[in-house]
């Protein structure tokens, strides 16, 4: 089957019943992915005309929509070529394709962060290649396995994960009361299509959520290693004040980079004067009214990222300029 691919017009020769992502990924076509499940959205394209059908039953999400422009908005990791098609993709936006690798991981520190936030450390047998803001699966036995954002940059020599503790969560019940120092951890990576672009000097706005922060201070990091002078505004969203972490780390960075902006945003009134009260998405809605020309990294919740996206588009951010790797919970 011929799938053809614009803007840039290659043909693909493509089996009947091939997933559409796979079989772009194994013609090199750049198309971003995160989630391979059909939630994130970063695969969406448009079937401008043939036969592209969703893959199995699932009806939990909508794979196929009309979209504005006349075509059918489709996600790429949840469609089947089933015949002759043409499809359209996003313009790429810097995109960076690192190798997956799988590597073994020695615990070098674990450190609670907050009441529920804990820190983890590793040391990883090989260099492990990714961009600052993506993320990797951390397998702690064949039956603990979750993906989790990297904090910090490739060369520091380290990897650093934040990991809520979520109450009667099998993974992170095994980190609370099983993961020691010297264990050894199998890292595979990296995902995710929300990290850093360094070739503009558009103003970047940051909101993160909870342990979203921490793919956040990597593109933060990140851009201060790469000497970008782009203005930088950073929002990071908490519940209650006490589930404020890392702040000494933003002080930090705000010294090195003249041009960055924090606000600590609680749900909860506390005590603490330095941080803004309610809700993250309304402290940018007072903020600013118009954010034409600015990009967008996003992470936490789905209903805060959600909810940010829209809001950021009303003020007038280009879709394809909002990144977001949303945190979505587990089945069990």
């Amino acid at each position: 089957m011929e799938v053809r691919v614009l803007p840039h017009g290659q043909r693909l020769d493509v089996p009947q019943g091939e997933n559409l992502l796979s079989a772009l990924q194994q013609h090199g076509v750049p198309i971003s992915y995160s989630c391979m499940a059909g939630r994130c959205g970063t695969c969406r394209c448009r079937l401008l005309e043939g036969d592209v059908r969703p893959a199995g039953d699932d009806s939990a999400h909508t794979l196929i929509n009309d979209d504005e422009q006349g075509g059918r908005a489709l996600l790429a990791c949840q469609s089947m070529v089933m015949g002759p098609c043409t499809i359209e993709i996003p313009e790429p936006d810097e995109v960076v394709v690192h190798p997956s690798r799988i590597v073994k991981g020695t615990v070098t520190a674990l450190a609670d962060l907050t009441h529920d936030i804990k820190l983890i450390r590793l040391a990883p047998s090989k260099p492990l290649s990714f961009s600052p803001g993506q993320y990797a699966t951390l397998q702690f036995t064949p039956d603990h396995i979750r993906p989790y954002s990297m904090a910090r940059l490739p060369g520091d020599g380290e990897l650093e994960f934040h990991v809520r503790m979520v109450p009667q969560g099998r993974v992170t019940g095994y980190i609370r009361e099983q993961l020691k120092v010297g264990d050894t951890v199998r890292v595979s990576g990296p995902l995710g299509t929300s990290y850093l672009r360094t070739r503009n000097d558009d103003p970047i706005l940051c909101i993160a959520g909870g342990t979203g922060l921490a793919p956040v201070l990597a593109i933060v990091r990140g851009a201060i290693a790469a000497g970008l002078s782009n203005p930088i505004h950073l929002y990071f969203g908490i519940r209650s004040p006490r589930d404020a972490y890392g702040l000494d780390w933003l002080n930090e960075l705000a010294q090195r980079h003249p041009r960055l902006r924090i606000d600590v945003v609680s749900t909860e009134t506390g005590s603490d004067r330095d941080l803004r009260t309610g809700l993250v998405t309304e402290a940018v809605a007072h903020d600013y009214a118009d954010l034409n020309g600015w990009r967008a990294y996003l992470c936490g919740a789905p209903p805060m990222v959600e909810a940010a996206t829209v809001l950021l588009r009303d003020r007038g951010i280009q879709a394809d300029h909002i990144y977001a790797d949303a945190f979505y919970a587990s089945n069990d």
